[in-house]
């Protein structure tokens, strides 16, 4: 993960809908990570997702240095945020 300067919080509302869906689409579908997303069909891991988001234990970041949008578990970055630099 990248430092914590380089990650920013973008609220997902201010997503559009289409914008949203297709993020966390290729998040539930990527190839080679773990995350949990493969018991379900693509709608239900997709409403899961989006049921994390809605209860604040995923958030949407930008990594400004890969300028990359991810969706992490907002318990990584409270835990990256209690990190020393």
């Amino acid at each position: 993960m990248a430092d914590r300067e380089e990650m920013l919080v973008i609220p997902y509302r201010q997503l559009s809908t289409e914008a949203l869906r297709g993020l966390i689409e290729e998040f539930v579908t990527r190839h080679g990570t773990d995350s949990g997303y493969t018991r379900g069909s693509l709608e239900e891991n997709v409403a899961m997702v989006r049921r994390q988001l809605d209860a604040g234990q995923a958030l949407v970041v930008f990594d400004e240095r890969t300028q990359t949008c991810n969706i992490l578990p907002a318990e990584t970055l409270r835990k990256d945020a209690r990190k020393p630099f």
